[in-house]
């Protein structure tokens, strides 16, 4: 029975084998985009243990290890005499808190934040348009202009979430539930009359039922950093307390994936990064009293480009802070059907007293967060190709200094790399002549052996006659790929800059394009890259003489262009491929032009006369 003929030269295998690389890289990073590693915390999650007496649970110190007995919290405020007076206000009311940054909205109903919007960034949704009346954003705000841009808003509080789950941003946590939701639900006094002030400024919130006494001290100056400092006292004895974020966070109108998929809580310990999807989160129920993970320099959540952090007062020493991440759940609408969905919460602590953060709440700058106290640039998840995102991505800043549309930017950057990579792409192209010439050699070679089955180990001959003619010919069989394949990280690491990076979320560029960072809605950019991919496959001498070969590689160009349509990938990253593509077409004109081909060779004899 005759043998399988292998079709598939070394040149090609290491094509096919690259681009089959990318291909795999850009789906993995779509679906399982690498993200810090997540370690559950299985030495310092603190072990719940048998109460040492009733109504007095035991729990082992999330820093020491230590087990420690907590009085019960409820029993002790019903047997002390009420000797704090009582503090409460005699109606609701919101106070807010203005700068050229943010808008904030504190509820004296538990001193909790009902608002929290930045005024330099829209989030994803249309402002709605009815008849006879001015736009209007969800939220029931008239849209905003910012630069040359008009568009909604972005509010990081949820309230529809938080109205649900009964949690809001900066509420306390208490080891007593009822204390807890004492807290969180009395009417606060705070310190100024006035319903609306200018950063820098301060705002005090006390509030005490005769037994519980809590204040809120809010300190807000020109920055994304707030000042808070929370007092609690139970008959006039401090307690334990965290403050959390809750109810949610981050764009709530992004579509593709849906917003909880990009919200992650996280805390760093040792300089090391950790974060926590919801997947990975447990339910607030695994955390008795009393528990809390010690030894964090700071915690918070976060979205693809904005984040909370509770972190230590200036001079506190590292490893200070204490937290706790868990999930709720609240129903939302999918097909007229609710449908339950989770909800990230996190808390931090400390053991001092008055508990005291410095708390950013504001955009994933990196410049900017590489400049705080611990640095928070981390948050900017540039995957493992770290070492060429970052790059591109500075790389990129440095040019908006000067161009000031990013995607004119990315185009510059283009041109820039492809220059780099030009004389290697002349390598290449006459590696390409030189196999070119030696390919009708090569293929009466693999006619000779067509007859073997693909395991055969004459087969073994055939590779070793090959390299023995690219041996002769001085041919690098990779040379000819080396310009694709450095491709391939660059790519990578600029699909990493645009989906990460707020500098490119809402970057427009030419007409149709207006977030750089998001898919072409019309596939205008997928077509003409395919397009000129393949113009520049037409133009580039092949190697293979097979005809099934041939259109495979004529049909790769039609696959990269429709894993563009299938799959959301930054627009940005279409441009660069594109103008990549189009160099490449200038380029190839010049090589053909200097470089012509020369006629094939001839295939060699063997001794017997015959054709080898």
């Amino acid at each position: 029975m005759p043998g399988q003929k292998d079709k598939f030269t070394p040149e090609l295998r290491i094509l096919i084998a690259s681009l089959l690389s990318m291909a795999v890289i850009l789906l993995w990073a779509k679906y399982f985009g690498p993200k810090p590693s997540v370690q559950p915390p299985q030495a310092n999650r603190p072990a719940q243990t048998a109460p040492a007496t009733p109504g007095s649970p035991t729990a082992v110190s999330p820093t020491t290890g230590s087990s420690k007995t907590l009085g019960a919290p409820a029993t002790t405020a019903a047997a002390a005499p009420a000797s704090v007076p009582r503090i409460s206000d005699s109606q609701e009311r919101t106070i807010t808190i203005e700068n050229n940054l943010y808008h904030v909205e504190i509820s004296n109903r538990g001193a909790l934040v009902k608002s929290w919007k930045l005024k330099k960034y829209f989030d994803d949704q249309k402002p709605k348009e009815q008849k006879g009346e001015k736009p209007k954003c969800r939220d029931g705000w008239e849209p905003q202009l910012y630069g040359s841009e008009r568009g909604c808003v972005l509010d990081l509080v949820h309230p529809e979430t938080s109205q649900q789950t009964g949690g809001w941003p900066f509420a306390l946590i208490l080891d007593d539930e009822q204390l807890q939701n004492a807290a969180n639900g009395g009417l606060y006094q705070i310190s100024t009359p006035a319903s609306t002030l200018n950063a820098p400024a301060d705002a005090e919130f006390t509030w005490s039922d005769g037994h519980l006494e809590v204040t809120k001290r809010f300190h807000f100056d020109h920055s994304y950093v707030v000042r808070v400092e929370t007092s609690v006292k139970l008959n006039g004895s401090p307690i334990k307390a965290g403050l959390a974020w809750l109810g949610g966070f981050g764009d709530l109108t992004v579509a593709n994936p849906a917003p909880v998929e990009t919200v992650t809580t996280y805390y760093s310990e040792g300089g090391k990064l950790t974060n926590y999807p919801h997947k990975k989160l447990e339910n607030i129920d695994k955390w008795g009293p009393g528990l809390w993970q010690g030894g964090k320099d700071f915690v918070g959540i976060e979205d693809r480009y904005f984040a909370m952090a509770f972190l230590p007062p200036n001079g506190a020493a590292p490893g200070t802070l204490e937290t706790r991440y868990w999930k709720e759940w609240h129903n939302i609408k999918v097909e007229d059907k609710d449908t339950p969905e989770p909800v990230p919460d996190v808390a931090a602590s400390s053991s001092a007293s008055p508990l005291a953060f410095r708390v950013y709440v504001g955009p994933k700058d990196y410049d900017d967060l590489k400049k705080m106290n611990p640095p928070l640039h981390g948050l900017v998840n540039f995957g493992w190709l770290e070492f060429v995102a970052d790059p591109l991505f500075h790389g990129l800043k440095w040019l908006h200094k000067y161009i000031p549309n990013w995607g004119w930017s990315i185009v510059v950057l283009t041109l820039l790399l492809n220059m780099l990579l030009f004389p290697l792409r002349i390598s290449g192209y006459k590696t390409t002549l030189k196999m070119q010439r030696v390919a009708p050699e090569i293929k009466a070679i693999q006619d000779r052996y067509k007859k073997y089955k693909i395991n055969d180990p004459k087969n073994a001959e055939m590779n070793k006659e090959v390299m023995a003619i690219y041996s002769r010919e001085g041919i690098n069989p990779v040379g000819g790929c080396i310009p694709q394949l450095l491709q391939f990280p660059i790519w990578f690491g600029l699909y990493r800059a645009l989906q990460g990076t707020i500098e490119l979320r809402h970057a427009p560029w030419f007409g149709w394009i207006t977030d750089l960072s998001a898919k072409d809605p019309y596939y205008i950019l997928p077509l003409l890259m395919g397009l000129s991919m393949y113009l520049v496959s037409k133009m580039t001498p092949m190697t293979a003489t097979d005809p099934q070969q041939q259109a495979m590689m004529k049909i790769m160009p039609i696959g990269m262009a429709a894993m563009f349509m299938v799959i959301p990938y930054p627009s940005g990253l279409a441009v660069y491929i594109l103008t990549s593509s189009v160099v490449g077409i200038g380029q190839q004109w010049y090589l053909n032009r200097t470089h012509p081909l020369s006629a094939p060779g001839k295939p060699a004899r063997g001794k017997n006369g015959k054709k080898s």
